[in-house]
């Protein structure tokens, strides 16, 4: 499941709605296997459509005639932290679909663009649409869990299975840095550049318990550095609110479908009590606590994530 995973074929974008998409995505040079510590990994998204906020970038893997699996990604992050998952689950004979939410890694960064937990629900169910997929098995981390509740639970979306990771998904939620920089944004927004950097490099690597190969660091940091990145940081931060959680908060009881709720046993930044609350309120769902992982568990214990998730998905 380490080696690495080329492309055999290419997709065109025109066609996106067809299942007959690419066979994988572009990873390259290794990341030593899972939770090894090789060289650098490449990853490319190649594909895109033109959202109703602003373009996206995607791309899948795996066989395709395989069960569909759809990743979403949380913030300040974007697919890569799937980079290890991703093609250890296509191994597994599953078709992965993965993507940057608008605002967000490759995808567009503009001003004035609506990157909202409401607008990105919005854009996942219409996602799901232009992918003609009916019934997918899906797994989220971070915010991307409440973009998956919100596109299931108002939008019609409609899941095989639902896997959460460390979620964004009951109030109260954001650390206390998260809090503090979405009370300032306009103050933030002027840092200068290489402060900027060194403040994203800290908040994120703060994400991870093991910590974060520097390889691993500077591709989740690369996006929100520049002038676009830079401002797309503090935009998201600034439309960040709690509302989009509160609304959909209370409907969590009537689900009804396969839920597992992993979460990493050292998240400072969700704390793991969350995941046994989240649980209780979901009908059926199963929490599984990931040891020796924080919030960012695809990254710090990526082969016992797996783990967890082959056995749901399999059930």
């Amino acid at each position: 499941m380490g080696r690495a995973v080329r492309a055999r074929a290419q997709a065109n974008p025109a066609r996106a709605k067809e299942c007959a998409g690419v066979d994988a995505v572009d990873v390259e040079g290794g990341s030593g296997g899972l939770g090894g510590s090789g060289g650098e990994t490449v990853w490319r998204l190649r594909e895109s459509w033109e959202s109703p906020v602003g373009t996206l970038r995607w791309d899948r893997l795996g066989p395709r005639d395989g069960p569909p699996v759809v990743l979403l990604h949380g913030t300040p992050f974007s697919s890569y932290v799937w980079h290890e998952i991703a093609p250890a689950l296509a191994a597994e004979g599953h078709r992965v679909h993965v993507w940057d939410m608008p605002g967000y890694g490759a995808s567009a960064k503009n001003d004035g663009q609506d990157v909202s937990l409401k607008a990105q629900g919005e854009v996942f169910a219409a996602l799901l649409d232009v992918w003609g997929l009916t019934g997918p098995s899906v797994i989220a981390h971070d915010f991307g869990g409440c973009v998956s509740l919100r596109a299931h639970l108002l939008h019609g979306a409609r899941y095989r299975r639902l896997a959460l990771v460390d979620p964004v998904a009951l109030a109260p939620w954001g650390s206390p840095f998260f809090r503090l920089v979405a009370a300032h944004t306009d103050v933030f927004g002027q840092l200068p550049p290489a402060l900027h950097e060194a403040l994203v490099r800290e908040y994120v690597g703060s994400a991870s318990h093991r910590g974060l190969r520097p390889d691993v660091l500077a591709a989740l940091v690369a996006p929100w550095t520049g002038d676009a990145g830079q401002a797309a940081l503090y935009r998201q931060i600034a439309q960040a609110d709690q509302a989009h959680t509160d609304e959909i908060q209370g409907l969590y009881p009537s689900m009804d479908l396969p839920v597992t709720v992993c979460w990493g046993a050292e998240d400072t930044w969700i704390p793991p009590a969350r995941g046994e609350e989240l649980a209780a309120l979901i009908p059926g769902a199963r929490l599984r606590t990931i040891p020796a992982a924080g919030h960012l568990v695809p990254l710090d214990a990526p082969a016992r994530l797996l783990a967890a998730l082959l056995t749901f998905l399999g059930d």
